[in-house]
């Protein structure tokens, strides 16, 4: 996978960096590769395992992986597009505190529906009185990830599936709006997180820096790992129609994101054109099963006079299985997600994939004592808030 990632963008590499700085939302490393403090985030893991000491020991050998590994083992390449699939973010705020409540009002049929569909929902992953007791949560899970195909339109040239890349991931999350998350797969590390105020990312090759805007939720969240999440994002979403998916009859619920959100979230020369996220809710039990969202980033040219746009297009379909009742909220257990990008544009035409799939192996809710200085955003993060 990683000599396939070099090859993709070997002949325009400065070029593509650039614009993958701006997509990713993280600063590129300069010639000499940043690595991250291995001793500050094997502390930080710890103070949250001391957190939850019935769960130490069996979560022992996820510390004892997280700390031993070698964070200059991969190319950087893989390390952006393990970013794209392991730690994107959702365009809309989750208010976690807001009690859960959705009743069907007067409006229109299909925002009706869709409020009906998600009273279906809460009902088929516990009920609202079982959701509006959790405060906090931590999951651990692994992931295997694996390159698709390739395709360089402008050559005409197909590559096909390198080696699949293990890894596992731990998150924790307290209401309202904190949370934490840490992805390593085959030596390579991403972290994120929130405060409720700054949302944020670091990798082992990158330094931390803030996202534009207001804080965002993690996309993993709405894997099947938190419904309560899930609820409030399409409470004020549309249906649209109906889909076989995965052998299910299901309910299609939309959410387009506006154009107030996508104005904070671009940059002076990114446009975010359009993020739709699309549910599919099974007819017979009421269940997401699979969860798809669409993105559109427009980066103009840095060239002097030059007002052409390269064009990236990040889709991201999740599939959804294995639910089980942890303390009366119902979980998947296991997700497959395909994340395809299509760069287009100025300097040719390309496509990548990237395949993941997780089996979540703990989860637990309303951790003791977990902090809010638990989710403080690395001494090195940017808020770009602040500079508006």
């Amino acid at each position: 996978m990683i000599r396939s990632m070099k090859k993709l963008c070997s002949k325009s590499n400065t070029v593509h960096e650039n614009e993958l700085e701006m997509v990713l939302e993280v600063s590129l490393p300069e010639e000499k590769l940043i690595k991250t403090n291995t001793n500050t985030a094997t502390k930080r893991w710890q103070h949250l395992f001391n957190l939850v000491r019935p769960q130490k020991d069996r979560a022992a050998r996820w510390l004892t992986t997280l700390s031993s590994i070698d964070d200059g083992s991969k190319d950087k390449q893989f390390m952006y597009f393990l970013k794209i699939a392991g730690s994107s973010f959702i365009p809309f705020q989750v208010q976690l505190d807001h009690a859960l409540s959705l009743p069907v009002r007067d409006g229109s049929i299909e925002a009706s529906t869709a409020k009906y569909i998600v009273q279906q929902y809460t009902a088929a992953t516990g009920g609202s009185a079982a959701m509006n007791t959790v405060n906090s949560m931590y999951v651990v899970g692994e992931v295997n990830m694996v390159q698709g195909e390739i395709k360089e339109d402008s050559q005409d040239k197909t590559r096909g599936k390198d080696g699949s890349e293990s890894g596992a991931f731990m998150l924790w999350q307290k209401n309202p709006n904190l949370w934490f998350m840490e992805l390593v797969v085959s030596g390579c590390r991403v972290s994120a997180g929130s405060d409720g105020t700054i949302t944020w990312t670091q990798s082992s090759l990158n330094p931390s820096q803030s996202s534009k805007g207001p804080p965002r939720p993690l996309r993993r969240f709405f894997q099947g790992l938190d419904p309560r999440s899930t609820v409030n994002l399409f409470s004020n979403a549309v249906c649209i129609g109906e889909k076989l998916v995965m052998n299910e009859d299901c309910f299609i619920l939309r959410l387009d994101t506006s154009q107030d959100i996508l104005k904070a979230q671009s940059k002076a020369n990114m446009e975010t054109s359009h993020h739709i996220i699309q549910g599919y809710f099974s007819q017979r039990t009421g269940l997401l099963i699979q969860f798809e969202d669409t993105k559109l980033v427009k980066i103009k040219s840095t060239r002097k006079g030059c007002d052409q746009y390269v064009c990236y297009e990040t889709s991201m379909e999740s599939s959804l299985e294995d639910y089980k009742y942890i303390d009366g909220v119902n979980i998947a257990h296991y997700g497959k997600t395909v994340t395809s990008v299509h760069r287009y544009g100025q300097g040719g035409n390309t496509r990548w994939k990237i395949e993941e799939t997780c089996t979540v192996k703990e989860v637990e809710f309303n951790i003791c004592s977990l902090a809010a200085d638990s989710f403080l955003p690395p001494p090195d993060v940017k808020n770009e808030n602040q500079e508006l």
